[in-house]
């Protein structure tokens, strides 16, 4: 697949998840909002964001046999973690950002009682999401399972603690990557098992799909720790991570058929997108 099939499919796959969520978030008929609750649900959730973790929660799901309406309830399910979880972060009591994309964050636009009230909404409406899932091909109820050990104390939950406990600057790059695989990649590793799950794969091609998806949030999060400037001191042994993760990626989609190319070329843009970001960096 090359990058203007995968550009293709990317922004065709981002428009049937913003839809899908659209959908979820929907505002009810007689208006009624307390708080500007569901409102700020929709500003957290609809304001922008690249939805890799759909993504690849689709892709998986397609790499498998399964279609991209098999995968959308987790698709959606993922995303409004996801974006729980950056309301939650952004808190005063957390990482204290004002802003986000661009925008004020939640609880500045909205007060922090609403955000913190937000956050718990979307986390809720994340698992309701699922209800999409019964009478299809696949094992919604494993799915489900997935997204909340990987969203908990044992995943993303723990990792934010991990984080605000050891603060940013680490300097052992294996340490780091413990706090990547936590903090950023549970959820694509619940991602990638979602998917599979969802279209309908035995246990071992589930596993080796969860494993694609820590080994790309880990390469993920490392490039984006190059392209915003973070761990300096570890750029250089990051970048290397970043082909091995890839390299990964690709040796666990081997024997899948042509249907797995979007999942590859997911994986090679990782690497593009750090190789980007390092000659951006040395520029700089």
């Amino acid at each position: 697949m090359n990058e203007n099939d995968l550009m293709a499919y990317f922004d065709a796959r981002r428009e049937q998840v913003d839809r899908a969520l659209d959908d979820v978030l929907a505002m009810p008929a007689n208006g009624e909002d307390p708080m500007r609750l569901r409102e700020a649900m929709r500003y957290a959730v609809l304001g922008g964001g690249k939805r890799m973790r759909p993504l690849l929660t689709i892709a998986a799901c397609e790499a498998v046999g399964g279609t991209a309406a098999h995968a959308m309830p987790a698709a959606c399910a993922v995303e409004l973690v996801h974006a729980y979880s950056l309301v939650h972060d952004d808190l005063p009591a957390m990482d204290d950002d004002a802003e986000r994309r661009g925008k004020p964050t939640v609880h500045v636009a909205f007060g922090e009682a609403a955000a913190v009230l937000a956050g718990d909404a979307l986390l809720t409406a994340a698992f309701g999401a699922f209800a999409g899932a019964r009478g299809g091909p696949g094992r919604p109820f494993e799915a489900v399972l997935e997204l909340t050990i990987r969203a908990g104390i044992d995943g993303m939950v723990g990792g934010q603690a991990v984080d605000l406990h050891e603060g940013q600057d680490i300097r052992q790059l294996q340490r780091l990557e413990h706090l990547h695989s936590l903090k950023t990649g549970a959820l694509y590793q619940a991602s990638g098992a979602m998917g599979a799950l969802l279209g309908g794969a035995d246990d071992a091609l589930v596993e080796r799909l969860r494993r694609f998806g820590l080994a790309f949030g880990i390469a993920f999060q490392h490039a984006d720790d190059v392209l915003d400037g973070d761990q300096p001191a570890l750029r250089q042994a990051a970048l290397r991570r970043v082909d091995a993760l890839v390299h990964e990626c690709i040796q666990l989609t081997a024997g899948l058929s042509v249907a797995a190319d979007p999942l590859r070329g997911i994986a090679r843009w990782v690497s593009d997108r750090a190789t980007k970001a390092m000659a951006g960096a040395i520029v700089d």
